[in-house]
């Protein structure tokens, strides 16, 4: 299964007009070239900025990433605390408030990743080189300094700018493998010295956060999602990625650095654009899907009772447990942002029993972190916030509305390719889970490639979670169409 040149082609002409249809901009205004082009180097210096390109910092993302957020590094401290430093890229350095640039981020509000390309938030000579957390280079950046104790909770923390020089891009992977002993240390990690002992650390203290977050609560899901495959410049297959240890380490240590960052707005009386994600409105269904796999859930929303249940069913079906926690993410339903004032009682994060909680560590890819990034810059220097409250309302609700329509987007134009793939293969039959049951249609995912399609036929009855078996009757790649029967 290969898309040809004209099928790649189709398929890009279908991105750019969904794009267009759901309020975004694939490409960027003549204004914001001319501001791309008029930007020489990333600077180095600025009032306040702390040196710390001395300490063995480095990047652990996608083997083809090149829009690099985040850094780490690892100090250990006395009775087995360990200080942990999490930079993040200083994206506004080169994009300031309501430039050209900005106008198309906030605009689009995140990059979009789809089978027909990358539709970038911010220009690639931006994103991918000058506010890029390259390796061998010079950047200023937001630094969130926690200190970890040795039961897991964050003793103090810290929000600063510094500057920092990445030691060595390395790939969740390759430091994956190795961490689980599967592997040798990848070179680039191999040839930096200390650097293995640091990532050992940092190892540590993520599961360290990750066990301290699951004592509150935080859900044990197992998530995947569709990875486009080339071969050479053609699409080949739609692939299950799924989430690593090395991943994990960056995510635990992300939403450390997220939660520090809300609660030094609310220590600093600023407002704050905060992820939420409220307690799940199907709860009903989760009980029902728990009840089914023989465990039994309270009747209204506990999330520590719904993490040992789904800890449980992992043990006991490894095998069944990605499809349980796509149930589950389905029903738990989407974040959102939300305006925080200083003395508003803060909402919280369901899914990552996180109290305060925002987003802050990606700001090449998402302007909800950008915006937080100028916050944490007038807090830090005393300055006054850079939005009013009714601003930040109403990017919160444009921003929460272009992620939802941005991945409905990614959803869509996946589909369309995964059609193209699945072309040569209608009247064959798959095994699937249902991932969508209302009155606008019940879904269903299959592997293989990895996509969704609506199921148009023996669909009465079908609920969210359940395995079914369905025969493939018809594709429309333009209109990123897949329709099955149900066969039992």
């Amino acid at each position: 299964m290969t898309i040809d040149k004209a099928q790649f082609a189709e398929l890009k002409a279908v991105a750019a007009r969904v794009l267009r249809e759901n309020g975004f901009e694939p490409e960027f205004s003549a204004d914001a070239q001319r501001q791309t082009a008029a930007i020489g180097t990333a600077p180095v210096s600025a009032p306040g900025v702390r040196d710390l390109r001395n300490l063995l910092w480095c990047s652990i993302d996608n083997d083809d990433s090149r829009d690099l957020d985040q850094l780490s590094v690892a100090e250990p401290l006395r009775a087995g605390s360990v200080k942990m430093l999490i930079a993040i890229a200083d994206v506004d350095s080169l994009v300031p408030k309501d430039s050209p640039i900005d106008e198309h981020a906030s605009t689009n509000t995140t990059s979009i990743y789809t089978a027909a390309g990358i539709y970038p938030m911010l220009p690639e000579k931006l994103s991918t080189d000058l506010t890029s957390l390259i390796q061998g280079k010079e950047r200023l950046a937001m630094v969130a300094e926690l200190v970890v104790s040795a039961d897991g909770a964050i003793a103090q923390s810290e929000i600063y700018r510094a500057l920092v020089l990445n030691r060595a891009k390395l790939a969740y992977g390759s430091v994956a493998a190795w961490l689980d002993g599967k592997a040798p240390p990848p070179p680039a990690l191999h040839a930096v010295n200390g650097l293995e002992e640091q990532l050992r650390i940092q190892d540590g203290v993520a599961q360290l956060l990750r066990r301290k977050r699951h004592e509150r609560g935080a859900l044990s899901l197992e998530t995947r999602g569709a990875r486009a495959t080339f071969d050479g410049s053609m699409l080949s297959d739609l692939r299950v990625e799924e989430k690593n240890r090395a991943q994990e380490l960056i995510e635990d240590l992300m939403i450390a650095a997220n939660s520090a960052t809300a609660r030094f707005l609310k220590s600093r009386r600023f407002p704050s654009l905060r992820r939420v994600l409220k307690a799940p409105a199907r709860w009903d269904r989760i009980v029902t899907i728990a009840r089914e796999a023989g465990g039994t859930l309270p009747p209204e929303p506990d999330a520590v009772a719904l993490d040992e249940f789904l800890r449980e069913q992992r043990q006991a079906r490894p095998d069944e447990f990605p499809d349980l926690s796509l149930a589950v993410v389905k029903l738990l339903g989407s974040g959102e942002y939300m305006l925080e004032l200083p003395d508003d009682a803060a909402s919280g994060h369901f899914g990552l029993a996180v109290r305060d909680y925002t987003h802050s560590t990606a700001p090449n890819r998402r302007f909800p972190d950008l915006l937080t990034q100028r916050l944490l810059k007038a807090a830090t220097s005393d300055g006054a916030p850079p939005y009013s409250a009714d601003e930040l309302r109403d990017l919160a609700a444009h921003c929460s509305e272009q992620e939802k329509d941005a991945s409905k987007i990614e959803r869509q134009i996946n589909k369309s390719a995964a059609a193209l793939l699945l072309a040569p293969r209608v009247g064959e039959q798959f095994s699937g889970i249902v991932t969508g049951a209302s009155e606008k249609g019940t879904w269903v995912r299959v592997e293989h490639p990895y996509a969704e399609g609506k199921i148009v036929r023996g669909f009465e009855g079908l609920d969210v979670g359940d395995r079914v078996r369905v025969r493939l009757d018809h594709v429309d790649s333009d209109r990123a169409f897949i329709d099955f029967s149900r066969i039992r």
